[in-house]
């Protein structure tokens, strides 16, 4: 097997802001680094952004709304967006390797982000044009009518495990409606934002319509969902910091959409296909290396079945070939940061200490070429008692719990035990128990027979403590729209 070098000298990265269509150093003149999971090391620098760069990009933001993008034909924007989705088409070996140098995934889980990107921006392109009003009968003397605004300055505060298909998911849409943005990426994985900006630019996208700040949650984050100018706050990530994002944002009366936490069941019952469910449930679980919020991260299985698919999916999962991203034939990648492999470490060694049955993993480990990296062992948990921590909390890991159960109806019981709701996964051949069984379970999103089923054309969002509105699909473009009625008497 080979390893790519992933050095600072042979690569050439963007290291300012992306704001009014070009790249600017950061007032404070300083530098952050971003790391390599696979190596452990940094990689490459990037703009340290605070308050004041902020109000640069708002303020951006805010002029290319009220001169050209609020008044621009919604056809053009559609074929912008279009034009953007060929370019990172073009561009997806690049933007690839820059999503793995920051988050620590395969190159062929980053190849599959970037094309998943294209398709978004190729869906809100033929959507643009396509945001209809309503009439309203209130009888012969008068006429009435509702209009789709814009609501204007948009901030997308974008996770570090999915850089550049979670900024796209709520870009596009926003741009498609009319609105500016502003992105703030995790200071984890800064670089597909900016690289992003740039293709925007290049596709026609006017000057200050998408702007770029980096640095931390603290410095640029904070300051952007609380700045009075912007209109709506689309946050992916976790539930508490969901909570504070949602109180910025209301004092100045603006709107959000928060994709938060996950404990998602995937249910598989006594009469599924074994190999397909063992198949799916790894990728639920281990795709990412369980750094998903919408991860399989319990397994509720039907006792009947239960020895017999522990030890096939065991048996499989040990097949996973853990290394760095860009090494071939790598399979699982790396963690994306020394303090959460700590986070995980400590779940997995406190469900240890209680006495819960490893059944395969459970350690943290390295690279096995380079001995280097922030990496931990698939894992799975077995007959796990539904009120311990790790059924209960949200690991964003390689952590597999394993619920046993002996009904349907306890089937969902078991999937709705948690204060998550934000998908569920369910393999059964008998399909009046899959439509009672997504009736019954508590979540945004359901799949049946295929986890992760779906496209940008399916909605998507969580209930309860997993968060507020939907991204994707049509419903997408409410959370940058708003309605103006118009009844005029005649």
């Amino acid at each position: 097997m080979t390893v790519q070098s992933s050095s600072v000298a042979t690569e050439e990265w963007p290291s300012g802001h992306f704001i009014d269509g070009a790249w600017r150093k950061p007032r404070s003149g300083s530098l952050m680094e971003t790391y390599d999971p696979g190596k452990a090391e940094p990689h490459a620098q990037f703009a340290a952004g605070t308050s004041d760069d902020v109000a640069d990009a708002v303020a951006s933001a805010r002029r290319a709304e009220e001169t050209v993008w609020g008044k621009s034909l919604p056809a053009e924007r559609g074929r912008i967006l279009m034009r953007a989705a060929e370019l990172i088409r073009q561009n997806v070996e690049r933007l690839a390797r820059a999503e793995v140098l920051d988050s620590g995934k395969t190159l062929e889980e980053a190849r599959g982000d970037v094309r998943g990107s294209a398709r978004t921006f190729e869906y809100y392109a033929g959507a643009a044009d396509k945001q209809e009003g309503k009439a309203y009968p209130l009888g012969p003397d008068y006429t009435s009518y509702s209009i789709a605004e814009p609501v204007g300055v948009t901030a997308h505060i974008v996770p570090w495990n999915y850089p550049l298909s979670t900024a796209c998911r709520s870009i596009a849409p926003a741009l498609a409606a009319g609105c500016t943005a502003i992105v703030k990426p995790a200071e984890q994985t800064p670089l597909t934002a900016l690289l992003l900006a740039e293709i925007l630019v290049r596709a026609g996208l006017p000057h200050g319509v998408c702007n770029v700040v980096t640095g931390t949650g603290i410095s640029a984050g904070a300051p952007l969902v609380s700045h009075p100018d912007v209109r709506h706050v689309t946050f992916t990530g976790s539930t508490v910091t969901g909570i504070n994002v949602m109180k910025a944002a209301a004092q100045n009366i603006a709107s959000v959409t928060l994709e938060l936490g996950g404990k998602s069941p995937n249910i598989v019952l006594a009469d599924a296909d074994i190999d397909l469910a063992v198949g799916n449930v790894i990728g639920a679980i281990f795709e990412n290396a369980g750094q998903i919020c919408s991860a399989g991260s319990r397994l509720v299985i039907e006792r009947s079945i239960h020895a017999e698919f522990i030890e096939r999916l065991v048996a499989r999962v040990r097949q996973l070939k853990i290394g760095h991203g860009l090494t071939e034939g790598v399979n699982f990648g790396a963690i994306n940061s020394k303090e959460h492999l700590n986070k995980i470490a400590s779940y997995v060694e406190g469900a240890k200490a209680r006495g819960v049955e490893v059944v395969t993993g459970g350690n943290e480990t390295v690279d096995p070429v380079t001995g280097k990296g922030w990496f931990f062992e698939p894992t799975i948990f077995d007959a796990v008692n539904w009120s311990d921590p790790i059924v209960q909390e949200e690991i964003f890991g390689p952590v597999l719990a394993v619920q046993v159960v002996d009904s349907i109806e306890e089937a969902v019981a078991a999937a709705n035990c948690t204060n998550y709701a934000l998908v569920a996964g369910l393999f059964t051949k008998d399909l009046s128990k899959a439509h009672r069984i997504a009736r019954d379970v508590d979540a945004g999103q359901v799949f049946v027979n295929e986890y992760f089923a779906g496209g940008v054309e399916t909605p998507f969002g969580g209930n309860r403590q997993s968060g507020i509105g939907r991204e994707k699909g049509l419903i997408a473009l409410a959370s940058y729209c708003r309605t103006k009625s118009v009844t005029i008497r005649i």
